[in-house]
This record gives C-alpha cells, structure tokens and sequence, in this order.
C-alpha cells in the first residue's frame, strides 16, 4: 500500500475543503477573476523563488511542453473559466451536484485513455460516494431551480475539465515530477488569468484597482492560504498522488473536501450542521474508504 500517495489524497482534500471558507471572505473585496489572478500569481512567485534559491530543480525540456501544457489547459485555465462564470448562472447548491459528478467522468476517461479500468464494485462505492455529496447539496438546494441551460454547460465543462486534468496530470507523472507539474501549473495560470483580470480592469473600474484590493489585511491573509496552501501545496499533492494512484482512486479523495468545508462552516462561520450533512458525510466516507480498500485488494491478487 502506498500510504504516502493516500495521505497525500487525504491532504489535498482539506486543504482544497478550507477553500471555500476563505474565497468567500475574499470575494467581499475583488471579482472571481481578480481572486484567481491573485491566488495564481502569490502562488507562482513563491514557487520561482524557491526555484531561484535552488530548494527545487525544475527541468525546462523541450519534450516536457507539450505534457505541461495539456494539464494546465484543463487546470487551472479551463476548469476555473467555466466553474467561475457557472456559478454565476447557477446556484451553489447545483454547483455542487455537477461538480459531484467529477469521479464518474474520471473512472470512465481512465478505462479508455489510461486503461486502468476499476472494478465493477469500485463503481459502487464511486456513486455511493458521490450518493453523499448530492444528499448534501439537495439538502442545501432551494426548491426553485434557475433552470439556466448555459449555466449548466458551464459547469460541465468543468467537470469535464476536471476530468481530463486527472488523465493530463496521469499521463505527465511518466516523464515529470510532481512539483514541475505545479510549478507550469501555477505559472500558466499566472499568466492567464492576470491578463484577464487586467483587462477587465482597464474597461472598467481602472488599473489603480489591481493594487487597491491589496490595502486590506482581511484580503490578504485569504489569498496567502488560497495562493500558497492550496495553489501549491494542494495542487502538488494532487500531481503527486496522481502520479502514484490510479485516477479513478486518486480524483474519490476530493469529495472528503465537502465534508471540510461543512465543518469549517459550521465551525468557524456558525453555519448550520444537519441531519443531512450528516448522512451525506457517512456515505462519503464510506464511499472513499470502499473505493481505496478494494484498490488495495486488487493489487494484491
């Protein structure tokens, strides 16, 4: 049993659980682009510096472009366009339930691209899992639904995304380390997405703006959580874990991450803890739990 590469899903599943509690507090200040840019940009520069200080050594090979490439395409480029504008048309709750649908989209792009095909009763506890997430998000989901179709598409183009980042991510952890993959990871999205965002302020409330948000200490220390935690620590523990599990068993551990962000809610932001959360939780765990403990007794026949 690899136990690092499960801690590492298990990390990766807090840290990316705690993001919700500190993106809300940052949204009081910039847009949803102007947080991206940000959390990518703190997230580069503290990686090129340890780079420059020599901690790490990343290779620049020419045969390495097209691999990094591919899964900075999907994440963060991709994913975070059409989660950010998708939650825009829709509300959270059906956010939720989409994004739910990541670990199926998954395990079926990696029997046929990865040819790592789970078994018939990691399939269950996969949906048994995600059983508990749409428990949750249904329990949370107002009776009227927006019932916008572009909204929707949005949102699974980012589970698609998602998807095909794990197969990317998979593949590149053949010939790359897991923090190189990061680190053009946090670089693309740099570039990106701080290009956006300067350009959105140049047609509308001015460049001045980009430096402004800055001046509060209540916006800071999220984007110090968002840009080095979880940009770098989260997503190298995602590559990493990629890079030492199959797909479909790596990409289960980011539904625990609902289970954070429940807590960190009721926890720190006194948000209500109900009876479904509860259950919903309990089918997660057991999801997760089911789906990595078969994966174990597979490898040992």
């Amino acid at each position: 049993m690899n136990k690092t590469a499960h801690i590492a899903g298990v990390g990766f599943a807090v840290i990316f659980g705690f993001t919700f509690l500190f993106s809300k507090i940052a949204l009081r200040y910039v847009t949803p682009i102007g947080l991206i840019s940000y959390r990518f940009l703190l997230a580069f520069i503290v990686f090129e510096l340890l780079r420059r200080f020599k901690v790490i050594n990343i290779r620049f090979e020419k045969s390495h472009w097209k691999l990094w490439l591919m899964v900075a395409l999907f994440q963060p480029i991709l994913y975070f366009i059409f989660e950010t504008y998708g939650l825009e048309l829709t509300s959270s709750g059906e956010a939720g339930m989409m994004i739910a649908l990541i670990p199926i989209f998954v395990s079926l792009l990696s029997s046929v691209l990865l040819k790592e095909k789970p078994r018939l009763i990691q399939y269950f506890f996969i949906l048994l899992s995600i059983s508990g997430i749409l428990i949750i998000q249904m329990s949370q989901t107002d009776q009227e639904s927006s019932g916008k179709i572009i909204g929707f598409l949005l949102l699974f183009g980012a589970v698609l995304s998602a998807a095909f980042f794990n197969i990317a991510s998979r593949k590149a952890s053949q010939e790359m380390k897991p923090f190189e993959t990061t680190y053009f990871m946090m670089l693309s999205g740099a570039i990106f997405f701080n290009v956006v965002y300067l350009i959105q302020l140049a047609f509308g409330e001015g460049l001045l703006t980009y430096f402004t948000a800055m001046a509060h200490i209540e916006f800071i220390l999220p984007i110090l959580y968002l840009g080095i935690i979880a940009s770098i620590g989260g997503f190298f523990l995602v590559n990493y874990a990629l890079s030492r599990l199959p797909a479909h068993v790596s990409s289960i551990y980011s539904n625990l991450s609902t289970i954070v962000a429940i807590l960190a809610g009721a926890l720190i932001l006194q948000e209500t803890l109900t009876v479904f959360h509860i259950i919903g939780s309990v089918l997660i765990i057991a999801g997760v739990y089911g789906t990595v403990l078969t994966n174990q007794h597979r490898i040992k026949q």
